[in-house]
């Protein structure tokens, strides 16, 4: 006769061979055959929808694009851009860190030689919904985000997603973004820390995070930003003397003349640049009439949005400078809204009601909870002794280097390597400096989308940061 215990450990064994089984079916129906217009690869790519709250019906999209070669020891890297609710398949994956990029056309793709992927599996997630192909069937969570639920659901996707695929349990996990991703990412660090200490069995091997030109302090960031118009001449005198003695940064609300003071600035003083990358052209784009622009024309003036990216037209040429492209924006739109394209990557299975967009604007104009300052929290997750590094785009006007240094500056921190310029090639790539706890790291020449502008010196920025090693001095 079978002892009880040994029936249950075949009910057990029974339903472990279960779940697994259906956690390998379902990512087999996730793999990727061929994006349509995609060159040849030697990896893997997997897409599609993790449930994260069943009685809401809210899903989150991902794309997993993993390493070239090895990329069962390699670590696995989740990347999230910011907004808040602009999408990190547009921005990530088809402007800076993922394999592909897109041809001016959107009918097809090639590739980018610095992609993240070399060195780990990049894992892209569509957050919170509303972003991108992320979707909920309550309406009403479309405008009820903020920040604190994304960091649930984001850790919930992160929890199911590795039941999914089971062999990146326990592997090494970084988390990497820019912008309002200095929200996302250390938020969502700080649930998995919780996570793992109340779990019996802790599965989510968290080393650190990495986060560029990132909204960190509205009071030292808004300082910072203003201080950095004036001294790259975006301002005049008047003007940033105006905005300092009418502006109260530690405060959560704005008073009038503040407003007019920032508004005069942007549409007056500013001129018709690209505040996200202030030294290279414009995309020509955002005056054109035409349906498909009226968009991206709409919100290229006040930045509210990821990199505003493009072509410059002289007469009948097509000038490319150095590879800089400032219309991708438009171009991931084309590509993404094909339908061919979003049945190769398992989207828009539920027939969403609108275009696929960079951004949301819905969840930009009524995003609910964010956390005012997030120095707190990466104290608390220094403490836990992950790896942090923070780097900065020092042609950004809109989350700039200067804002970045005055909030790093108010952790009080002691410096183990004091600051020098870091090399790629026999070329600087930026200025870094080494702190107990965290390193931050300038990129030279980089805007907003540091991976875009400088794809190798981010590059660079990356292996280091994945190795631990401080960045090479010569």
């Amino acid at each position: 006769m079978m002892k009880s215990s040994e029936g249950l450990l075949l009910i057990f064994s029974f339903l472990l061979r279960a779940i697994v089984s259906t956690a390998a079916r379902e990512a087999a129906f996730d793999r990727i055959e061929e994006l349509p217009g995609q060159p040849p690869v030697n990896f893997e790519q997997f897409s599609g929808y993790v449930l994260v709250n069943e009685k809401r019906g809210r899903a989150l999209f991902y794309w997993l694009t993993e390493a070239t070669g090895n990329a069962h020891e390699k670590p696995l890297v989740l990347w999230l851009n910011g907004g808040p609710g602009c999408s990190s398949v547009a921005y990530g994956a088809s402007e800076e860190i993922g394999p592909f990029r897109i041809n001016r056309t959107g009918s097809g793709l090639y590739l980018n030689k610095y992609s993240w992927n070399r060195e780990a599996n990049i894992l892209f997630l569509e957050s919170p919904v509303g972003v991108g192909f992320s979707y909920t069937n309550t309406s009403s969570d479309l405008k009820k985000s903020g920040d604190e639920r994304t960091a649930e659901d984001s850790l919930i996707f992160l929890i199911r997603w590795m039941e999914r695929f089971p062999k990146y349990k326990h592997r090494e996990l970084y988390i990497a973004g820019e912008s309002y991703a200095g929200h996302y990412v250390p938020q969502l660090a700080k649930k998995i820390v919780g996570y793992n200490k109340a779990s019996s069995e802790p599965f989510i091997n968290l080393q650190g995070f990495i986060v560029g030109n990132a909204v960190t302090d509205n009071n030292y960031d808004s300082f910072g930003t203003v201080t950095y118009w004036w001294t790259h001449s975006m301002i005049s005198d008047r003007t940033y003397h105006s905005i300092i003695s009418s502006c109260n940064f530690s405060s959560p609300s704005t008073s009038s003349p503040c407003d007019s003071s920032i508004s005069y600035a942007m549409n007056h003083e500013f001129g018709d640049i690209d505040q996200y990358s202030i030294y290279t052209p414009s995309c020509p784009a955002a005056t054109a009439t035409s349906p498909e622009n009226s968009s991206f024309a709409a919100s290229r003036r006040m930045p509210t949005r990821l990199g505003r990216s493009g072509l410059l037209f002289l007469g009948n040429r097509l000038l490319r400078r150095r590879g800089y492209d400032p219309c991708t924006e438009m171009y991931a739109e084309r590509y993404y809204n094909r339908r061919e394209v979003q049945e190769a990557m398992h989207a828009n299975v539920t027939g969403i009601a609108y275009k696929w967009t960079a951004c949301s604007d819905v969840l930009i104009k009524t995003w609910r909870d964010s956390q005012f300052s997030m120095l707190p929290t990466y104290k608390e997750l220094m403490a836990a002794g992950l790896r942090i590094w923070i780097f900065s785009g020092d042609t950004d006007s809109v989350v700039p280097v200067t804002a970045t240094r005055l909030s790093i500056n108010h952790l009080n921190l002691t410096v183990q390597i004091p600051w020098y310029p870091w090399y790629t090639g026999r070329q600087v790539g930026g200025w870094t400096e080494v702190y107990e706890g965290l390193t931050f790291a300038t990129v030279r020449g980089a805007g907003h989308e540091v991976p875009m502008f400088k794809p190798r010196r981010a590059f660079q920025l990356f292996k280091s940061f994945l190795a631990g090693k401080p960045l090479p001095k010569s």
